[in-house]
């Protein structure tokens, strides 16, 4: 007699192996944990559109499951997915980027933020300045500093060498203090 296997007993690597080998089941347990993060990742790198989010959600587990019998053993599951999300995202920008520079421009021009401000106005203009940063530097710190991976896991992601992602981290976080400088108590 089989024992049904907690939601939590089983890694996502051991889930996704099980998927490549035709398990819908453990497909879907990876897109119970993995959803609601990855479209709240798409959320705020493309906008904050939900629909487009669910969308770019959505495409990104349908490539998954188009791909889950390339599945390699040793591979971790969450670079693998982000990966996934990152070139849609990098690809999408590419396709609209007219479309962004306007939007970078309409943006920049409505930073008129008063100096003396609370946590919620803090966190606007932290937004603001990520929406202004270039997408290759916006994505590099989202990865990092929201969906929490490891530099490894964005050099990964990014094909790039993890001193170059160093890099460019600690020159977006000198960006962003620079930024909000302004806010700073005089």
């Amino acid at each position: 007699m089989l024992i049904p296997l907690r939601r939590s007993a089983q890694t996502d690597e051991q889930l996704m192996l099980r998927a490549a080998r035709g398990s819908d089941r453990a497909f879907e347990e990876l897109y119970n944990r993995h959803a609601r993060r990855l479209q709240g990742f798409f959320a705020r790198r493309l906008g904050s559109d939900s629909d487009l989010a669910a969308d770019f959600t959505h495409d990104t587990f349908l490539r998954l499951y188009a791909a889950r019998e390339k599945y390699k053993e040793g591979r971790n599951f969450r670079a693998w997915l982000y990966t996934i999300a990152y070139n849609l995202c990098k690809n999408h920008f590419r396709n609209q980027f007219t479309l962004v520079a306007e939007e970078k421009e309409d943006v920049a021009a409505d930073t008129d933020i008063e100096l003396a401000m609370d946590a919620s106005i803090l966190r606007d203009a932290l937004r603001d300045i990520l929406r202004r940063l270039p997408q290759p530097q916006a994505m590099l710190f989202s990865l990092h500093y929201e969906e929490e991976l490891t530099i490894a896991q964005i050099s990964q992601i990014s094909s790039l060498p993890e001193g170059t992602v160093k890099s460019r981290l600690h020159k977006v976080m000198n960006t962003i203090k620079q930024q909000l400088q302004q806010y700073e108590n005089k």
